[in-house]
């Protein structure tokens, strides 16, 4: 996932929920957007935005997917959102249908870290840094 770097200064939450909404305008079926970033990054933060975003539903319930493992949400473009900090093993991406999901619509996987051999090389690293004031996308 080598290419490109862009930077975004993100403020608070209201200005990641931005960065989700900006997202979710150019997500197209067979993208893959891997989040990566601590715990309490703002991964779940972004997700939801994005979520909420491709649904047109603000008040959208948009759960962690951490026990689950994938959230799928009907929208413009299917949207299949995957957390893999819990996969034992890379292969279980295999048992959780990634690559149906990636056929029928996008993916959000946050800890890609975790699988990163079996996600497309063209898959969109998107890497959230706490900072003192806010954090960086």
């Amino acid at each position: 996932m080598a290419g490109m770097v862009l930077e975004r200064f993100l403020a608070d939450e209201a200005a990641t929920a931005r960065l989700g909404e900006d997202l979710a305008m150019s997500l197209r079926a067979g993208d893959v957007l891997a989040l990566r970033g601590d715990l309490g990054a703002g991964k779940s933060s972004l997700a939801r935005a994005l979520i909420r975003a491709m649904t047109d539903d603000a008040g959208l319930e948009v759960p962690s997917p951490t026990f689950t493992l994938v959230q799928s949400y009907e929208a413009r473009v299917p949207i299949h959102h995957f957390d893999l900090y819990r996969l034992s093993a890379a292969s279980e991406l295999d048992e959780l249908g990634f690559d149906e999901a990636l056929a029928q619509g996008a993916a959000l996987v946050e800890w890609p870290e975790r699988a990163e051999a079996y996600l497309p090389k063209t898959s969109v690293l998107i890497e959230l840094v706490h900072l003192d004031d806010g954090r960086l996308a």
